[in-house]
């Protein structure tokens, strides 16, 4: 049977981009273009010949290996990069031409240097997917926040009927969220991070090599700037073997998307209950059927978000414990587990944005819904207006005007004709009445929160266009 991971089990990410770019076949491209690069710089400092780095290049296609082979010797070393290794080499040895390209292939690295740097260029590749679908999804946001800051709906405290807001803040609410995330995101994509420190972070062997060849002035930092540059990664300076702080930055800020992405799904799914219907993700063919039920459009789109939400604090949970769990210049086991939490929250990541992305630029807006569900609470959802503004018309103050509140709640009189029946008209008029119960008239300082959120979005969107 086909050992490839197709993404069965995973709907958030199967069928999008990040299926073929975080796959195991990825994965083992990276470290092939790892052990290339390095040759390729060792033959630009005159370290090996130009034969050498070609003839290498020439066996580091992913397509010339057996890769259910390769991942059944994985066990014999701990890693998938020791039995490629030798792959490699063997694939080497069949070319005369390519006898002394070994000796370069490899030279003073160690299995993290390559596995480490190779999880940074998958996971380089996966975050660029997050991050164009997360500024997708905060222009759908921001659009929905600017066409609806006047449109009035109710606020939901602890599930129930609070307060009016308006639905353009909602929308805000979100896209503030997208926005943090898109930028924590943005800055742990940044500073990708070469790995290279040789088999205890020291470059002995490099070190070594390097003090025998009397004609190359080249020095081991040297020839690891030269090769982040040439892999696109930042290069810091020193290996991070035993700091796995960039795998949990990198990790954190994967999490903090899924997050926020899920924040939005759970809403929706909220709002487009039938017995709300207040929103309702996008109508599009094939998508939401039901296998038993032709009736049924579900809101996969918000599923998913909810599915990647679930999924990535256990992940997270992973990379925390591994980083605080690692011991020596290589930890036992906890190195191991990061692999597959860390890609599987890119994956994730990048599936859940691209979902987040269409549900944001397609969302309809049921209006009548909205009006619906804002009356069903009646006058009481201006209660805490009401108290503030009438406790000095009733006799007992605030705890006075909370009992009337209690009594139409519980099927008396509604709130207004019981207001009308304890504060004499020369006191509050019919129209100040009507103004006090006014829903559009107790909306504080929504529509400036959301005008600032949009006004962040606009600066951060100029960003995104100058970065391109």
């Amino acid at each position: 049977m086909d050992g490839a991971d197709y993404g069965v089990l995973a709907p958030t990410w199967a069928g999008t981009p990040a299926a073929a770019f975080a796959s195991d076949t990825a994965f083992v491209q990276g470290m092939l273009d790892v052990e290339a690069a390095w040759v390729h710089v060792q033959a630009e400092a005159g370290l090996c010949s130009a034969e050498d780095a070609q003839a290498v290049q020439a066996v580091a296609q992913v397509e010339r290996y057996d890769l259910p082979l390769l991942a059944a010797k994985t066990p014999d070393g701990a890693n998938a990069l020791i039995p490629l290794l030798g792959m490699m080499r063997e694939l080497l040895s069949q070319d005369g031409a390519a006898k002394t390209a070994g000796a370069a292939l490899h030279r003073g690295a160690t299995s993290q240097d390559i596995i480490d740097t190779a999880m940074m260029l998958v996971l380089s590749k996966t975050t660029g997917l997050a991050l164009a679908d997360l500024r997708s999804t905060a222009h759908g946001l921001a659009k929905l926040a600017g066409e609806h800051r006047g449109t009035v709906c109710i606020a939901r405290s602890l599930t129930q009927h609070a307060l009016p807001t308006t639905l353009g803040w909602k929308a805000a609410s979100w896209l503030s969220a997208i926005l943090d995330a898109e930028q924590q995101l943005q800055s742990a994509t940044s500073a990708l991070r070469l790995q290279w420190g040789g088999a205890v972070g020291t470059l002995a062997s490099l070190e070594q090599f390097l003090a025998g060849q009397s004609e190359s002035t080249k020095t081991s930092a040297a020839l690891s700037a030269q090769l982040a540059v040439h892999l696109g990664l930042h290069d810091p300076g020193t290996p991070w073997h035993a700091n796995r702080m960039p795998i949990l930055q990198l990790g954190s800020a994967l999490g903090a998307a899924i997050a926020a992405l899920g924040t939005l799904g759970a809403d929706v799914l909220t709002a487009s209950r039938p017995e709300i219907g207040e929103l309702s993700e996008p109508r599009e063919a094939g998508k939401g059927g039901s296998s038993a039920m032709p009736h049924k459009q579900n809101p996969v789109r918000s599923v998913l978000l909810r599915n990647a939400a679930f999924s990535a604090p256990g992940l997270l949970s992973t990379l925390f414990t591994a980083a605080g769990t690692a011991v020596d210049e290589r930890p036992d086991g906890s190195w191991h587990a990061e692999w597959s939490a860390l890609r599987e929250l890119a994956r994730l990541a990048a599936g859940a944005a691209q979902h987040g992305a269409f549900l944001a630029n397609g969302l309809s807006v049921n209006h009548q819904a909205i009006e619906r569900n804002l009356a069903l609470g009646g006058d009481a959802v201006l209660s805490e207006r009401v108290a503030t503004v009438l406790a000095p018309l009733v006799v007992g103050g605030k705890p006075a005007i909370q009992a009337l509140v209690h009594r139409s709640m519980d099927g008396d009189l509604p709130l207004r004709e019981l207001l009308r029946l304890e504060i004499p008209m020369h006191d509050l008029s019919d129209q100040d009445l009507d103004r006090l119960l006014d829903p559009a008239g107790y909306l504080g300082a929504a529509d400036r929160f959301t005008a600032t959120v949009l006004a962040e979005y606009s600066a951060r969107k100029e960003l995104w266009q100058s970065q391109n």
